[in-house]
């Protein structure tokens, strides 16, 4: 169990002092190597203990939150609500999306096992080249296609989890002092407010598996674009040693959404060349002073969804010059109750 509780906070996932937003956007062809694709609004949220009697037993002893997907559909997460360091571990299908490495309850460093924010803004998908990720893309449990199945050989448990780290209280005085002595005014590092939210202007971005959960959805991988996932340059004793927060996001498939909550789900996202050809923006964003992790083999290795299930989208129409933007560096929701996962 984690030590404090995550909570909803509008659209918003708050784990300790970080907040989590996931983000709708458009799915990369699976070949070659592109900018960041925008937002296209996000994901709505919802506890799973509030619909208890529409969800399956094993939702509910695992806890946590839930958003509905279309199948294919890919996205994005947002980092914000933190100045004070924090380090954030990121699995799907409790496989680490930095390391590739087996879901862990502690910090790593040796591969290192979690993004350091602020620096981190945001992450796009697995760690799997110098420089680069392979894109989150929704896809069916069972149908091998997940990097839980291509990097475990089995699809048991599916979903996204989440578990923030603050400093530990040495290490959390030292950076305040020297916060109140000389705050910092660029984002990343030691730094402080986040970057503009990219999309929110153009301005600112089959294998034989077993266990399968009821209607669950999983993660597996699209096209690759250009993102580092920065290596973290604190001392490993500057971290506490027990999580802030932690909590369990289950992906459900939008044709059942309406039926577990009673709203209507989001619409299936807009077509990449619609949106290309409308002139709209695509982002690029690179930090020279934070140094990219080495890629995981073992994420490097795992195979887009196209491989598994076939292509669906019509050719690649790459964003004009132009339209690629580079970018520079409430009231307290209910708690989100955790469970056995």
């Amino acid at each position: 169990m984690g030590t404090s509780t995550a909570r909803i906070d509008g659209d918003a996932l708050v784990l300790g002092g970080v907040r989590v937003r996931f983000v709708r956007t458009l799915r990369l062809p699976e070949q070659g190597t592109h900018p960041l694709p925008p937002g296209l609004g996000h994901f709505p949220l919802r506890r799973v203990e509030d619909h208890s009697e529409a969800v399956p037993a094993a939702w509910l002893a695992k806890g946590g939150v839930m958003l509905p997907v279309h199948l294919r559909e890919a996205m994005w997460l947002s980092f914000s609500g933190t100045v004070e360091p924090s380090a954030l571990q990121v699995g799907v299908g409790k496989v680490c999306a930095v390391s590739g490495q087996p879901w862990s309850d502690r910090l790593d460093r040796s591969p290192q096992n979690y993004l350091v924010l602020p620096r981190q803004p945001w992450l796009d998908g697995i760690n799997s080249g110098r420089g680069t990720v392979r894109q989150f893309v929704a896809v069916p449990m069972g149908s091998g296609a997940t990097v839980e199945g291509q990097v475990t050989g089995e699809e048991t448990v599916g979903g996204v989890q989440l578990q923030a780290f603050g400093l530990g209280e040495q290490a959390r005085r030292t950076w305040r002092r020297a916060w109140r002595e000389a705050p910092p005014m660029a984002f990343g590092g030691a730094a402080g407010g986040a970057p503009p939210a990219p999309g929110a202007a153009p301005a600112a971005r089959a294998a034989s598996m077993r266990g399968t959960p009821a209607a669950a959805m999983g993660v597996g991988v699209g096209g690759s674009m250009r993102q580092q996932v920065f290596r973290d340059d604190r001392p490993p004793s500057d971290w506490a040693s027990r999580p802030a927060a932690r909590t369990f996001v289950h992906l459900v498939p939008a044709s059942l959404w309406q039926r577990i909550t009673g709203e209507a789900p989001p619409p299936s996202p807009v077509d990449r060349a619609a949106y290309t050809a409308a002139g709209l923006p695509w982002f690029d964003h690179y930090d020279e002073d934070g140094v990219d992790l080495t890629p995981s083999d073992a994420l490097g290795a795992v195979r887009p969804v196209g491989d598994w299930l076939g292509d669906d989208q019509a050719p690649w129409q790459p964003p004009a010059p132009p339209q690629v933007h580079p970018l520079g560096d409430p009231r307290p929701g209910r708690p989100v109750a955790d469970g056995d996962w």
